[in-house]
């Protein structure tokens, strides 16, 4: 099996090292990462400048872009063929929620999702109030976990254009009391904006906020996690709101039986 690994925190984080090792015993793994952190990049292709790719070890490339670029590049340029699948991961902080849309850990998987490919996205769910060292993470729990479930789902048929998002606590593996089958949470920041002025006088921002909670639902990502519990959810590339587009479909005073919007009276 050829595994394409990728990451948004950059080709020298710890939890792609721990990941690359574990990822080894299922076949060759081929790493093509981004030089530097690229968090919360979300899905972007550098397509205004040029990339630089450079080899830093056996099967090993750093890229001077997106975790997208990465899986792209990973695929045409360096595999220059389809591999088995691709894992991203892993991530230093949790993707549940709607961060999928932010994250550069999940752009790298829904990359190779849009291809058609098996892929999945790891997050390990640190808690950013308390400081530790890398090292300290339980990096070793996401990425034998994820293992694991790569095995378990080896013969299970995914929709083509489905990638699978795993998050696992931040516990050691035996405290892990399982995984469970989710869905997309809601997550809830503060969304502050720091305002500070540079040397010469003039106005820059910070934007982010802090985290305070998600929505108490049964059955999400986000429930699950704070259960003990690590949480698998599937995400389609397809996002449109099916029961929303039905209800318009039925309104008569607004669609014909063609489903095209009537023309407004006097044009």
């Amino acid at each position: 099996m050829r595994i394409l690994l990728s990451n948004d925190d950059g080709v020298h984080a710890h939890g792609l090292r721990i990941l690359h090792r574990e990822l080894k015993k299922l076949g060759e793994v081929w790493v093509v990462a981004p030089l530097e952190e690229k968090s919360t990049t979300g899905h972007s292709l550098t397509i205004h400048k040029p990339l630089r790719m450079i080899p830093l070890g056996d099967r090993i490339f750093g890229v001077s872009g997106s975790p997208a670029d990465c899986v792209y590049l990973g695929i045409r340029q360096v595999l220059k063929g389809m591999p088995d699948l691709v894992v991203s991961g892993i991530n230093r902080g949790a993707n549940m929620g709607q961060d999928v849309y932010y994250s550069g850990t999940v752009s790298a998987a829904r990359e190779a999702c849009i291809l058609g490919l098996r892929s999945m996205a790891v997050s390990l769910c640190v808690d950013f109030d308390r400081i530790l060292p890398e090292e300290e993470m339980h990096y070793e729990t996401a990425a034998r976990l994820a293992v694991r479930v790569l095995k378990e789902l080896g013969k299970t048929e995914l929709p083509r254009h489905t990638l699978l998002n795993l998050n696992v606590p931040d516990v050691a593996s035996g405290k892990l009391k399982g995984v469970r089958l989710t869905r997309q949470g809601f997550r809830y920041y503060s969304g502050n904006i720091l305002q500070r002025k540079d040397h010469r006088g003039k106005d820059y921002y910070w934007v982010g906020g802090r985290y305070q909670g998600f929505r108490k639902e049964d059955g999400t990502d986000c429930s699950a996690v704070e259960a003990g519990f690590a949480s698998l959810t599937p995400l389609k590339l397809d996002s449109t709101d099916l029961p929303c587009l039905a209800s318009l479909e039925a309104n008569p005073r607004l669609f014909g039986k063609t489903g095209k919007p009537r023309k407004a009276k006097g044009r």
